[in-house]
């Protein structure tokens, strides 16, 4: 089947398209880093001509919930208009577990975008997935002070990037099914506990400093309110495990 990737160059769209490449799929990427500004409907809707499915795993880099809001509508609205009048079968949007649960910052603009599936017109199936595993690395590079690694206090619960790709490209081909079960990683964990295994995993002495993150998303994750409910899917290795591969 074509399968669109919206945010086909990020942590999980470059997962999807890998994967869905070696599964026999023919992929098109949707991202500004292929040409494709997700905010300019026409010039999506050629980019969906005949596609089957779209897997939305698109981002922007922001804690402001403002401009996490405009972008999902803007982003979002835009690429369920082209994929109705493009005739698309099926929209597959990656979301983050919690986010009502603490529809704060990034997380209030994730809530919105997941409103925009649920009034499309376009037939949907929603995945929440917890942090991945690459977030250590992410929020490492991010808190960096001179010779100091801050390390964000927030309990979390990560599941392997790969893990959540293949669960994307799996409800893609079976159909939307709505909000389909939240999906994790086998193992509660601490966020800046992660970041100094990440910083050490290659012999770095650097000093890492917990600290706790002013705002109501971070005070919310420390409250364990990114954590999975009873009813998830829990996938993939551990952190330590998943440490391991990435030298």
């Amino acid at each position: 089947m074509k399968i669109a990737v919206a945010g086909g160059t990020g942590t999980v769209g470059r997962l999807v398209v890998q994967q869905a490449r070696a599964g026999g799929h023919d992929v098109v990427v949707v991202s500004r880093a292929a040409g494709v500004d997700l905010r300019d409907r026409a010039g999506v809707e050629r980019v969906l001509a005949g596609a089957d499915a779209v897997v939305d795993a698109a981002s922007v880099g922001t804690t402001s919930a403002a401009t996490a809001t405009e972008f999902f509508q803007a982003a979002s609205g835009a690429l369920l208009a082209a994929a109705a009048n493009a005739g698309v079968g099926h929209v597959v949007l990656l979301s983050i577990v919690g986010i009502d649960r603490n529809p704060h910052g990034y997380y209030a603009g994730k809530v919105r975008q997941e409103h925009l599936y649920e009034q499309s017109a376009v037939p949907w199936s929603i995945l929440r997935a917890t942090q991945f595993h690459e977030f250590a690395g992410q929020v490492a590079v991010q808190a960096r002070l001179g010779p100091l690694q801050l390390a964000p206090r927030a309990r979390v619960q990560p599941v392997a990037a790969a893990e959540v790709a293949a669960q994307l490209i799996d409800l893609a081909v079976a159909g939307a099914q709505g909000r389909v079960p939240d999906l994790a990683g086998p193992r509660e964990e601490r966020l800046d506990r992660m970041i100094r295994a990440w910083v050490h995993r290659d012999g770095s002495r650097r000093l890492v400093i917990p600290v706790n993150i002013p705002g109501a998303q971070m005070r919310g994750m420390r409250d364990g309110l990114a954590l999975p409910g009873p009813g998830a899917t829990i996938a993939g290795p551990s952190f330590v495990d998943w440490l391991r591969t990435q030298r």
